[in-house]
């Protein structure tokens, strides 16, 4: 049997085989489970009378290729503080405060957008790509806080990076509330932005870090939730905020909300990263014995500063050197960038089809919202029967999280011509807004699906995994969105729209391919991390 020494050095290199949790079961030998529960038990109690006893067997001199070493701790099967064994009602309130984070950051891309034609003219500026500019900012800033924010979470753990990104994130919605001018106010939507990525990035790591395979479908639906119906809400909001109190107050609306999730990130949110609540036992025991050769079973020999710097490169390391990773981004980043397509122009579309005002305007998102949740409710019902009628037959792999995209992939051409030429043909206002539903359903089902799939594929370093894809994503969604009004110029909203649809169309086979080819890829390709 590989020593728990082994487990920790295959943490370096996922491969496929990897995908899932090794469990502890995989590792334990006879003695070393029960020496385990002591720690743990010892931890809880302060009961440490039998440490003696344990650093009287680690002092034998028993070949480490036939024993293991006792010197490392690691949770015993029935841990309470792991959190993989917490009760059910504190993962998903973790869970549901996660997905609170996630709406904030959301809600932040689009609330401004309604208001953006009165800041233009406080601003005395008349400048297209600029007003566009205003709001692909803030996206912007989600393509280069991933960098620091994922590495740092696998390094001091989820909470602290929370904690911190969300003050800032609040600190810089003030800011943006105060703007004195343009250039100002794009600097701070970009910091916003930057720093209120954090649930973007970490939202499926700390899912990871909790919730077994089986139920992780569900847990995955309800975070983003937050991510797909933010923006759909955010216009709404802010379009009344703005036609009635001004477009600052859609930034002090914003601060408020903020608020709102620093106080529950401060006093309901707990550290889920293994690795730390490992680190910080193995703290504590040597405090109280002694004992200075006790460490973590994930614990890495190397410095802080080495491990940091591994860390940041990873996430660039797996988007560009793993064929997985690689291809499910570029996929992602073109359908999210098809959304933010769709949400910055609704306003402009329908206020001219429609005649509709400002105020109004914000409500043609509904449509897509409703959408968003319809998809989210068929994609969570799908992958956990499908994921756990294999688990069942123990044959799950992660490529199981995959076919549904088949048919999401469908939906979201349907309602993207559907909704481009009832909008052109100036059908009643309700068809195209049925459309965006549809388109909705859809998009949010081919969103969803990659996540969980990096997350079964990459465990331990899910944060990483999401990280590439924000980064790819964001930097798409900022800089392309700002051709869609060009694009609909030249094209109409018909085959504008159509050319949206047939690009999605085109991308269908992706997910079969990784159903069928991906395991071998992912042996063949293994990441050395």
């Amino acid at each position: 049997m590989a020593s728990t020494l082994d487990r920790g050095s295959q943490l370096d290199r996922i491969a496929p085989k990897d995908g899932l949790d090794i469990s502890f079961e995989q590792m334990k030998t006879s003695g070393f489970e029960s020496i385990n529960r002591e720690l743990a038990d010892q931890t809880n109690n302060s009961n440490f009378d039998k440490l003696e006893n344990i650093e009287n067997v680690c002092s034998t001199e028993e070949s480490s290729a036939t024993r293991p070493d006792l010197n490392i701790v690691d949770w015993a099967p029935d841990d309470l503080q792991n959190p993989k064994n917490w009760p059910l009602r504190r993962k998903w309130i973790i869970i549901f405060v996660v997905s609170a984070n996630t709406l904030m950051t959301a809600l932040g891309s689009t609330i401004p957008t309604p208001g953006v034609p009165q800041l233009m003219e406080e601003f005395h500026s008349e400048n297209d790509l600029l007003e566009s500019f205003v709001i692909s900012i803030y996206v912007l800033g989600f393509a280069f806080g991933p960098l620091i924010i994922a590495p740092l979470s696998e390094t001091y753990g989820r909470w602290p990076v929370y904690l911190a990104c969300n003050t800032c994130f609040l600190f810089w919605c003030i800011a943006s509330a105060l703007a004195p001018n343009m250039a100002s106010l794009v600097i701070f939507r970009f910091l916003a932005g930057g720093f209120g990525v954090a649930p973007f990035t970490l939202g499926g790591g700390t899912i990871a870090d909790m919730v077994e395979p089986a139920q992780r479908g569900t847990a995955m639906g309800i975070w983003m939730c937050g991510l797909t119906v933010g923006p759909v809400i955010g216009p709404t909001i802010g379009g009344f905020t703005s036609a009635y109190l001004g477009w600052r107050w859609t930034f002090w609306i914003l601060t408020i909300i903020a608020g709102v999730i620093c106080a529950l990130n401060v006093t309901v949110m707990r550290e889920t990263f293994a690795p730390v609540l490992l680190a910080r036992r193995v703290k504590k025991l040597r405090k109280e014995t002694g004992n200075m050769r006790l460490r973590s079973n994930l614990e890495k020999v190397e410095s802080t500063k080495n491990i940091l710097r591994l860390s940041i490169v990873r996430p660039m390391k797996m988007l560009f050197t793993s064929v997985i990773v690689f291809m499910l981004c570029v996929y992602v980043a073109l359908i999210y960038t098809i959304m933010f397509i769709l949400f910055t122009t609704f306003t402009t579309v329908f206020e001219g089809q429609y005649n509709i005002s400002t105020s109004v305007s914000g409500l043609v998102y509904l449509g897509w919202g409703i959408g968003s949740v319809i998809g989210q409710i068929v994609y969570t019902t799908v992958s956990n029967r499908f994921v756990a009628r294999r688990l069942e037959k123990g044959k799950f792999k992660p490529e199981h999280r995959l076919p549904i995209m088949v048919p999401g992939g469908l939906f979201l051409p349907i309602g993207l011509i559907w909704y481009g030429w009832s909008a052109q043909a100036q059908v009643f206002w309700i068809v195209p807004i049925i459309g965006t539903a549809v388109a909705a359903i859809g998009l949010t089902i081919v969103f969803v699906a990659p996540l969980a799939y990096l997350i079964d594929v990459f465990t331990i370093y899910a944060a990483s995994a999401i990280a590439a894809n924000v980064i790819l994503r964001s930097l798409c969604a900022a800089i392309i969105p700002l051709c869609g009004q060009s694009l609909y110029n030249h094209l109409g909203l018909g085959w504008g729209n159509s050319f949206l649809g047939f690009i999605s169309l085109g991308c269908v086979p992706i997910p079969l391919f990784f159903y069928y080819y991906g395991e071998k890829l992912r042996l063949k390709y293994s990441v050395n991390l």
